[in-house]
């Protein structure tokens, strides 16, 4: 994520620096013939499918055979990816059954562009049912939002064994889906033959968008379990507003939301700003407010609980606030172009 908001940097104010520091990144990973340096695809972690965005950005902007190699690589993982007995992926292999609102944003925007751009479309229908599936098991009718996981067997320790659901609505999570669902959005070529299948994931995020703004604090922020604001312990969350204020600002940019919906998204900048945003003696910015790590079960046996989320560590500059943060930064640039 943040070497995807250093070429989102790059493409929107043209300053090689971004570009060079992306490109030296992924080059300590990224060797010939498809190798990618201490990747793992059976470990069938759908985090490690993000990274792979990336790939295609430099394969477009340098034409390197090495990236188009290492997309192959992670693609290969997603053809062999567990999935639960609806069809989705399993977040993890050390997660059997269980979909988490994070792995969308983390595998579905390079599924779709995959498919859009070196496979003929031949995957869309499962990459739609797939997020169709999320909002039949995984939406809250009531708030329009959506549980953090989804165990299909109704197994895990920290699910509802009647419907399988996690118990609380996390902010990043949410953020995390939103943005899949804008970014797959605006990878995909749907034509007519998948025109309504288009229209109907806009207007889930149309609709996501809109159950989110609802719990927007005064501030222009969103609390770290969204719909308890001014609950004890519960705090304003930097990474998740961020992600929202990019949603937003993206999301008007692109036709997907109305013009009005811009205010929300600087509203939301602007508030992590004032909020969280601060200069050293040195000069140097520093964004705090971040939950550093939240998930469900796990070695830890994380029970996704209210008290939970407020028990993870908040921390200062970590890559996970950072990036959405800058995300959203490059959208008020172009706001500004």
């Amino acid at each position: 994520c943040m070497i995807t908001a250093c070429l989102s940097l790059y493409k929107t104010t043209g300053d090689e620096k971004f570009l060079d520091f992306s490109k030296k990144f992924l080059d300590y990973f990224v060797k010939d013939n498809g190798v990618i340096e201490t990747y793992d695809p059976a470990e069938y972690n759908l985090d490690n499918v993000n990274q792979g965005k990336n790939l295609f950005t430099l394969y477009d902007l340098t034409g390197d055979q090495r990236y188009r190699d290492a997309i192959e690589t992670i693609r290969g993982q997603l053809e062999t990816q567990p999935r639960t007995k609806e069809g989705n992926f399993w977040h993890k292999k050390i997660y059997p059954n269980q979909v988490w609102l994070d792995g969308t944003y983390m595998a579905q925007p390079f599924y779709m562009e995959y498919e859009t751009k070196f496979d003929d479309k031949k995957h869309y229908d499962d990459i739609f049912h797939q997020f169709a599936n999320v909002v039949k098991y995984m939406r809250d009718p009531k708030t329009g939002l959506y549980y953090h996981g989804y165990d299909a067997s109704k197994k895990a320790f920290w699910c509802n064994k009647e419907t399988g659901l996690s118990q609380n609505f996390w902010l990043r999570a949410l953020g995390w889906y939103s943005m899949a669902l804008l970014d797959t959005l605006s990878k995909c070529e749907p034509g007519e033959e998948y025109k309504a299948e288009y229209d109907n994931l806009k207007k889930v995020f149309v609709d996501l968008i809109d159950s989110m703004l609802k719990f927007q604090d005064e501030s222009g922020m969103w609390y770290q379990v969204v719909n308890f604001g001014g609950m004890d312990k519960n705090y304003l969350e930097t990474s998740g507003s961020s992600i929202m204020a990019y949603a937003l600002l993206k999301g008007v940019r692109l036709g997907f939301l109305p013009e009005s919906y811009r205010a929300y998204g600087e509203k939301a900048f602007h508030g992590i700003c004032d909020q969280y945003l601060s200069t050293d003696e040195n000069g140097n910015l520093h964004l705090d407010g971040i939950c550093l790590v939240a998930g469900l079960g796990g070695a830890n046996r994380r029970p996704g609980t209210y008290d939970y989320y407020m028990s993870e560590p908040v921390v200062k500059d970590d890559a996970k606030g950072v990036g959405p943060f800058l995300l959203a930064y490059t959208e008020m640039l172009r706001l500004k172009k």
